[in-house]
C-alpha cells in the first residue's frame, strides 16, 4: 500500500491524496510535477530512479487507508544536491 507521503521532499509544497501533480519513484520518494521536471530533471536524488504519476487513492479507501503525515524533506534546492531525508512529524 502506498503511503501517499503528504509533500514534495523538494520544495516542501503540500501533496494531499489527491493531488495529480505528485510524482513518485520506485521507493515512494514523493515530489512535485515542477521539482522533478525543473530542478531534478526526472532523476531521483535518494535513489537514482525515473519517476511515475502518483496514483490517486479514491475517496472511498482514504478512511480505511488514510495518507501519511509525516512530511519528508530530502533535497537542498540551493546545491541540488541530496541531503539525507529527515521526516517530520505531521
Amino acid at each position: 500500500m502506498l503511503e501517499l507521503r503528504p509533500n514534495c521532499e523538494c520544495c516542501d509544497r503540500d501533496l494531499p491524496p489527491t493531488s495529480a501533480d505528485a510524482w513518485i519513484c520506485s521507493f515512494e520518494c514523493t515530489f512535485c510535477a515542477t521539482c522533478v521536471l525543473d530542478v531534478l530533471h526526472g532523476v531521483c536524488p535518494n535513489c537514482g530512479g525515473n519517476f511515475a504519476p502518483r496514483p490517486i487513492r479514491p475517496d472511498r479507501a482514504l478512511a480505511a487507508n488514510p495518507p501519511s503525515g509525516v512530511r519528508v524533506t530530502s533535497v537542498s534546492t540551493r546545491s541540488g544536491s541530496p541531503r539525507a531525508p529527515r521526516a517530520t512529524p505531521g
